[in-house]
Parts: structure tokens; C-alpha cells; sequence
């Protein structure tokens, strides 16, 4: 395997993954937020920024999140590209780092996913 096909997998890989964190981190915060209001109120919600775009139209609310979903793809897509341009001996560490990130985000999906559902069932966040 050449040193472009396995950079090329491992970007393929990344972008793999990040589209999973951007369906925990929106479609499913997003879905489980709008069930939360509905079941607790929207007062429950801990995050202020998504607290007062409950209150707003369902058609800004899907707005402002495709509007995150352009911004993040497009912050990935240079991210990428310079993953791709690092010099050979740099590159492995780099992806170390985007490797974390990645995982950070993960993370930080599933936690949002579980503080949504214990509002949902038990009327209180994890916080």
C-alpha cells in the first residue's frame, strides 16, 4: 500500500466518523431536545443557545442546525486538506490529535444523548 492510499483511507475514516459525531451532536440532540421541551418544558434545557431557538419556529431551528452542519463540514474539509499536505514525518502525530478531537466530540455526543433522555425520563439533566 502506498503512502497516498493509506493517507486517502485514513481521511475517508475520519470523515466517517465525524459524520457520526454530527448526528449525535445535532440530529439526535436536536430530536431529543424538541422531546424533552415537549415532555419538561423548554426551561429545562441547559444549553442557553439551544434554550431560545426551542422558543423560535421549527423552521429556524432547522435552519440554524443546517447552517452548523455547512460550517462544521467546511471547517472539517480544511482540516483534511491539511492533514493531507502535513509533511510524512508530522503526519502521524497530527492524526493523533484529529484522532482525540474526534473522540472528544464522540463523547461529548453520547453525554448530551444521555443528559436528554434522563430529562426526558427522570425530569432532571445528569448536571
Amino acid at each position: 500500500m502506498t503512502e497516498h492510499t493509506s493517507v486517502q483511507q485514513r481521511v475517508a475514516e475520519y470523515w466517517e466518523w465525524v459524520a457520526v459525531a454530527l448526528f449525535l451532536l445535532l440530529s439526535v440532540d436536536l430530536l431529543t431536545s424538541l422531546y424533552a421541551a415537549a415532555v419538561v418544558g423548554v426551561d429545562a434545557e441547559a444549553n442557553p443557545l439551544m434554550r431560545s431557538l426551542l422558543g423560535e419556529p421549527l423552521a429556524v431551528l432547522l435552519a440554524v442546525h443546517l447552517g452548523v452542519v455547512v460550517l462544521a463540514v467546511g471547517f472539517f474539509y480544511g482540516l483534511m486538506r491539511t492533514y493531507v499536505a502535513t509533511p510524512v514525518r508530522f503526519r502521524r502525530p497530527y492524526g493523533y490529535l484529529i484522532e482525540l478531537w474526534l473522540g472528544l466530540l464522540l463523547a461529548t455526543g453520547l453525554w448530551v444523548f444521555a443528559n436528554n433522555l434522563s430529562v426526558i425520563v427522570l425530569g432532571e439533566g445528569l448536571l
